[in-house]
């Protein structure tokens, strides 16, 4: 949180979440596209180490979980990163 300046006195100070509304929300859809991926790259092996199990190497687990995997990390950088354009109201009180 960052200190907002105003003509108050100490004890009435305002705090501002370094974030918006915005940047939380594109962080949990980042988080949940993160989850799916890895969720979808999940199993696939073999109880028994003498059997080999062709589910390993299907498209599922070898381009959609990554691909998903890595179109997270991008929306969470996004959402880092994307900072919203000022309210008309907020540029006068400057």
């Amino acid at each position: 949180m960052k200190e907002i300046k105003t003509n108050t006195t100490p004890s009435e100070k305002k705090y501002e979440f370094v974030f918006g509304k915005i940047n939380y929300i594109l962080m949990i859809a980042g988080l949940v596209i993160l989850f799916i991926g890895y969720i979808l790259m999940c199993g696939g092996g073999s109880d028994d180490p003498n059997v080999f199990n062709p589910a390993m190497f299907d498209a599922q687990r070898l381009y959609v979980a990554p691909i998903l995997i890595l179109l997270g990390f991008v929306v969470e950088i996004v959402a880092i990163m994307f900072k919203a354009p000022k309210k008309e109201s907020e540029n006068n009180k400057d």
